[in-house]
């Protein structure tokens, strides 16, 4: 495991008495990407402040590559960090002026300067806008030199929060990749706050799920994703698809649970007889026509049922389809053509066996299917 460059311990900031957010223990690897999701008024941009040593913690302490930074030292780490906000706050200058304005600050020569200048520029894509006036650029290519500014202070930790939230579609489709592929490459040490699941997937190695100021899940961004440790976590990474169910048996590596009458096969541990919730990612989900064959290779839950609601989304239509439960999947817009899938059609819904996963305690009070 890699060295923690940023620590808490006993953090806790409060606000006429209320506790904005309350984080026991959090470590910021070497070289990870960090992203702390939830939804607005979580504490997230309370969280980084902390960790940006740009507010002090109401109790606790905060720990820069393994000592405590008190008052005296703040500055010092400070300086070894760099922040990308949500607007680009660009300076009335050129793309290079603005680029390299921090370096200035730092008293790098040059040479250095010019080095490191043409460097990022080159990387994040915008070296032809390099004499180009600030107040002249797309908000894409806005938000590129404030990633240019920051990281061509080759910092110890880049803080980025809510970067993408400002940009339109095409733009923030076209920098993210850009993005994660700076940070993989340089495994640049990094703690993204976001709201959007979407970024924490394309970025992260881990995931800090925050809500009331409390962090519910910190694991490997796929074990959040896929293996939310709550219904209230489940819910907002995407688990669409939540039930009850009661284990009917365990055999071979599978487990197989009655839901509303329904027998599911998934792939985690119960014992018989115990009641579980379930949670099912839509993407996980496929639909078929009940003429098509279904290959022996696929999944082992193949489910008829009615299609009950279709509603277009971004990036695919969202459809509920009643299998005896609402059983939500997500698919292209092709696909609802194709299929023709609308309210009342008849439809298969297959889904492989470690597609469905355990939500929450082992042991629940009786419930049943509740829709999304």
């Amino acid at each position: 495991m890699a060295p923690a460059v940023l620590e808490l311990a006993g953090v806790r900031v409060s606000y006429a008495a209320t506790d904005a957010l309350d984080v026991p223990a959090l470590e910021v690897r070497e070289g990870e990407v960090l992203a702390v999701i939830g939804p607005n008024g979580s504490g997230k941009s309370t969280l980084l402040r902390v960790l940006g040593l740009l507010e002090r913690p109401t109790r606790g302490t905060v720990s820069f590559r393994g000592r405590v930074v008190d008052a005296a030292g703040a500055l010092a780490a400070r300086r070894r960090m760099a922040v990308v906000f949500q607007q680009p706050l660009l300076a009335d200058m050129t793309v290079a002026g603005n680029a390299t304005l921090g370096l200035s600050f730092r008293g790098v020569t040059a040479d250095e300067c010019e080095s490191r200048l043409g460097r990022w520029l080159e990387r994040l894509n915008i070296a032809p806008l390099r004499d180009q006036r600030a107040r002249t650029l797309s908000g894409g290519e806005a938000q590129r030199v404030a990633l240019a500014r920051a990281l061509v202070l080759e910092p110890d930790v880049l803080l980025l929060d809510e970067p993408f939230s400002g940009l339109d579609e095409p733009s923030r489709a076209a920098l993210l990749p850009d993005l994660a592929a700076i940070l993989r490459a340089d495994r640049v040490t990094t703690v993204l706050v976001s709201h959007d699941r979407g970024e924490a997937l394309a970025l992260a190695d881990r995931v800090a799920v925050l809500m009331g100021g409390r962090i519910l899940q910190l694991d490997e961004t796929a074990r959040v994703f896929h293996a939310p440790v709550s219904e209230e976590v489940a819910r907002f990474v995407g688990v669409e698809t939540l039930v009850t169910g009661r284990v009917l048996s365990r055999e071979a590596g599978l487990t197989v649970v009655d839901v509303a009458g329904r027998k599911l096969e998934i792939a985690a541990a119960a014992r018989p007889g115990e009641e579980v919730r379930l949670g099912i990612r839509p993407e996980d989900v496929t639909l078929m026509l009940p003429t098509e064959t279904i290959p022996l290779s696929s999944a082992r839950n193949q489910l008829g049922g009615t299609i009950a609601r279709v509603v277009p989304s971004t990036p695919g239509t969202r459809v509920v389809v009643d299998v005896g439960f609402p059983l939500v999947a997500t698919v292209t817009a092709r696909s609802v053509a194709d299929l023709g899938l609308a309210e009342g059609v008849t439809i298969t819904a297959v889904f492989k066996a470690s597609a469905a996963h355990l939500v929450g305690p082992r042991s629940l009070v009786a419930g049943s299917a509740r829709p999304p």
